[in-house]
């Protein structure tokens, strides 16, 4: 099978700064998460294994797309004015790098896309509607943290994210996700609006913990079933006062699959990795030692 794969480029351009050291290039520019990316890109896209690449279950993607981010308020900070709020600002030094890695992507020849309004994950989560009954097509997500565990749908498509640092990742299928919170894929955001998420400040329901929302999910499926036919269960009514609150925590956690996104597969077609190009913009960065691995 053929292989797309979507990055979710703000969250690991994220996840690449926190790890790794701040450098700068000889302008005095950070570059660490910079380097992080290219690090993990290269990895991927490299077709010699003698330099480390190992690609998305040792292959190389057929189709490749990066996602980003957009500063402008989303629809869920609308409609929940703390969404993210407990957030302090990004730093500068961080900021600069988000930019910059749009010329990094296409450095790389890898599209980008960004849609003022919503996430990168939902642009994510527009694509795999768009293409996932695509024939001989596996979906393959690269990001940072795990929102988009809620996409994935048996081994068609998967979530790959980093585990520690950014040389170490786990892929998630269905049965992963199933041993980690003890609910499917599909449930996730449920999930979330019983239990919250801390990193968005999604509330939930206080003192509803993940074994209580996966015992109640198991058992009701969703939290609208649970309200409608769970009225004999112990936690029902420390649950239904909170329905409101629940059920926005759903809302603001559940990935858009509707985004004006206007995309086509062969404009994604991944043609190998062109390395004068991304040697004359690694020297730009000082990245000796990824040009070598080139």
């Amino acid at each position: 099978m053929e292989i797309l794969l979507l990055i979710d480029a703000h969250a690991l351009i994220h996840r690449c700064f926190h790890a790794l050291p701040p450098f700068k290039n000889k302008e005095g520019k950070p570059t660490g998460a910079l380097y992080g990316l290219s690090s993990i890109l290269i990895k991927i896209l490299h077709p010699d294994k003698k330099n480390g690449a190992d690609g998305i279950n040792g292959q190389i993607p057929e189709y490749i797309v990066a996602f980003f981010d957009r500063p402008e308020p989303t629809f869920r900070k609308q409609i929940y004015d703390g969404y993210k709020a407990q957030r302090p600002k990004a730093p500068d030094e961080l900021v600069s790098q988000i930019i910059a890695s749009h010329q990094l992507f296409e450095a790389f020849n890898i599209k980008t896309f960004e849609i003022p309004g919503f996430e990168g994950d939902d642009l994510i989560g527009t694509a795999v509607e768009k293409f996932k009954n695509y024939p001989e097509l596996k979906i393959i997500i690269l990001t940072g943290d795990l929102d988009a565990l809620q996409l994935i749908e048996n081994e068609r498509i998967m979530v790959e994210t980093i585990k520690k640092g950014i040389s170490e990742t786990i892929i998630y299928n269905e049965e992963e996700v199933k041993n980690r919170f003890g609910i499917l894929p599909s449930q996730i955001a449920d999930y979330k609006g019983l239990v919250g998420d801390v990193s968005d400040n999604i509330k939930g329901v206080p003192g509803i913990g993940p074994k209580t929302a996966a015992v109640i999910l198991q058992k009701y499926k969703t939290i609208e079933n649970f309200f409608q036919k769970g009225r004999e269960e112990k936690n029902y009514e420390k649950i239904i006062e909170f329905k409101d609150q629940s059920t926005t925590s759903k809302y603001l956690a559940e990935i858009r699959k509707d985004a004006p996104l206007d995309i086509n597969i062969q404009d994604l077609k991944y043609e190998g990795l062109p390395k004068e190009k991304l040697i004359k913009h690694f020297e730009t960065l000082g990245f000796q030692s990824l040009i070598k691995r080139l």
